[in-house]
């Protein structure tokens, strides 16, 4: 049975996942835009948690062939989750977990203030030994040959400064929690990408594909659009970037992970060790795969790869359950899977429709911020998980089901 819808209508068809979950009409515009490029591969794959992005929907995955959109990629390059389980139980956290939000919150660097800048509480002031100790030398190393190429790039950033956002948490959506399983084990899981210095890069190169398509004349439906041919220096410049970007987002999750779980080896009394491997994702990337045939280039914009027997994580929303996957190798989504539940609005408009009383309702029993500055991320402001994750039973199947008793916020 054909699990999926088909928009046949463009140069591509668009496949869509979403069976019972709703998409708002600027998404399908924009799946349309993305689907009558000249170089995309077979078609567009789209997953339950679409919705608008800049140029190209979040929740979508654009296999291409000659060419990429940085736009499509975005500028949170690598953003993706992490997830550990321990081997503590629920009745070995404290009865109180408001000390142990406090512990990871001292911990790790989150929010932002000062606009990003020297002050920022959510960047290192005084860089860490862990974090200058385990950065590869290739990692700074490929940071500042890549300064050397694109001197704007060094404008605001260098090396030290990239530095004081490693191990740290961001804004937005962006989170740690600590969570039971149906088994009532604990686990630690955050979500995160590669902060600042990212956000510059794909800034940068998103800017320099505008500057060729208006040099070339190339008119797109949307400017966002913007491509850079393969086999150009800045197509390799751009590629290697992005790879260094994707390093960077893995490193810093790995940097939080140690710290969130210091942090609960603090406030909790019994020793515990992780009893298993910690699953590390990105949903954010670019990748080259093979797909019907062909080595194309894959891009995931809010998408978790999810090749058979593969793990991976979806999470929904601070006040909803999440979920380890594996993935069922599906050929027709490009081995892909949902990376969460999909906004079901704007910020600007979560802020209007929903108030504290609905928030502290949302939330109830999670040990997390409760205040007018996180009501975007409100679990109303997001779409139904359970329907997302009922949209795409045929591209992963859950391993475990976590529901969130403490969640940490920028």
């Amino acid at each position: 049975m054909v699990s999926f819808s088909i928009d046949a209508s463009q140069r591509v068809p668009i496949k869509m996942w979403t069976n019972g979950v709703p998409v708002e009409d600027q998404a399908a515009a924009q799946l349309r835009n993305v689907a009558n490029l000249p170089f995309i591969h077979k078609h567009v794959a789209v997953m339950p948690d679409v919705h608008w992005g800049m140029g190209a929907t979040v929740g979508s995955v654009i296999p291409t062939k000659g060419a990429i959109v940085p736009a499509a990629v975005g500028v949170d390059i690598g953003c993706g989750m992490m997830a550990q389980r321990t081997t503590l139980t629920a009745s070995d956290l404290p009865d109180s977990l408001a000390a142990l939000r406090s512990e990871i919150e001292r911990r790790i660097p989150h929010g932002r203030t000062n606009n990003g800048r020297p002050g920022d509480r959510g960047a290192w002031h005084d860089i860490p030994d862990a974090v200058t100790g385990s950065l590869p030398g290739a990692m700074a190393e490929g940071l500042l040959a890549l300064f050397e190429k694109h001197p704007p790039l060094r404008k605001q950033w260098t090396l030290e400064r990239a530095l004081s956002h490693a191990g740290t948490l961001g804004t937005g959506n962006h989170f740690v929690e600590v969570c039971l399983d149906e088994e009532q084990r604990v686990w630690v899981m955050l979500h995160s990408g590669s902060r600042g210095i990212g956000n510059r890069i794909g800034t940068f190169f998103i800017e320099k594909a505008k500057e060729d398509m208006r040099r070339w004349f190339i008119n797109l439906p949307d400017a966002d659009l913007a491509y850079i041919p393969q086999g150009s220096a800045l197509f390799k410049d751009y590629c290697d970037a992005v790879e260094w970007a994707q390093q960077y987002a893995l490193f810093n999750r790995r940097l939080m992970m140690t710290a969130a779980i210091g942090a609960l080896a603090a406030e909790v009394p019994k020793p515990f060790d992780c009893d298993c491997e910690a699953v590390n994702c990105h949903h954010n990337y670019v990748s080259w795969e093979s797909h019907f045939g062909e080595n194309v280039i894959v891009t995931r914009k809010g998408a978790v790869r999810a090749r058979e027997g593969e793990l991976g994580i979806i999470p929904g929303s601070m006040g909803a359950r999440s979920f380890i996957v594996r993935g069922k190798g599906n050929a027709e989504s490009f081995c892909s899977c949902s990376h969460g539940a999909g906004r079901a609005m704007s910020r600007a408009a979560a802020k209007k429709r929903f108030t504290l009383d609905d928030h502290l309702a949302a939330t109830a029993g999670v040990e997390c911020r409760k205040d007018t500055e996180v009501i975007d991320e409100t679990p109303g402001a997001y779409k139904d998980i359970d329907a997302v994750m009922a949209a795409q039973a045929d591209l992963v199947s859950i391993e475990h089901t976590l529901k969130q008793v403490l969640c940490v916020k920028g």
